[in-house]
């Protein structure tokens, strides 16, 4: 295994055409072709990256911005920007093109962290990430930024939870559209 490898070693571009049996009733790509796709090419990052099989361990900040037709071209723009010791986090840029006018536009951004397994399936160490521009440096220090606050919003959600009492929070139900139809 390589002791480190650029971000731009395992940069991966997937761009796939848009077709009917993709949409929903509505004419839009369904949301889980778009995941199933991200997912695709996170793994072709991460794998090359890590010369290893890798899986996927979380998904971060799927927000879809704007729909995407049919007929587009879409593209899925992917490159390391962090690495632990054996996870790796994959950001992602989806970008659509109309064929016709040449019109782009940016429709997700999300990140996915990967993390890559030996032969028998226990994590394994990856390559050291080589930073080669300030694009890669802010997007490894945003990584960074991100994973703290995981950690701390995790943290601080458990907590609430153990302090949660039904009794002492159940009027936070009266301003939400729920019924409560409780037997007991």
């Amino acid at each position: 295994m390589q002791k480190s490898k650029p971000v731009s070693y395992s940069r991966t571009t997937i761009t796939e055409l848009m077709i009917p049996s993709y949409a929903n009733f509505g004419g839009k790509i369904h949301g889980g072709i778009l995941l199933s796709l991200m997912d695709k090419v996170a793994y072709a990052c991460a794998s090359k990256h890590a010369g290893a099989y890798v899986v996927t361990v979380s998904v971060d900040g799927v927000n879809f911005l704007q729909p995407i037709e049919v007929g587009e071209l879409l593209s899925l723009h992917a490159s390391v920007n962090y690495v632990g010791r054996s996870s790796m986090v994959i950001g992602i840029r989806v970008v659509t093109e109309n064929v016709k006018t040449g019109e782009q536009k940016h429709t997700n951004t999300s990140y996915f962290t990967m993390v890559a397994k030996d032969d028998n399936g226990k994590p394994t160490e990856v390559p050291m990430l080589i930073l080669e521009d300030k694009n890669d440096v802010r997007r490894c220090l945003e990584a960074i930024k991100r994973k703290q606050l995981k950690e701390a919003y995790k943290d601080d959600f458990d907590n609430e939870k153990s302090l949660l009492h039904l009794n002492g929070e159940i009027h936070l139900l009266n301003n939400e559209r729920v019924i409560q139809n409780i037997t007991q």
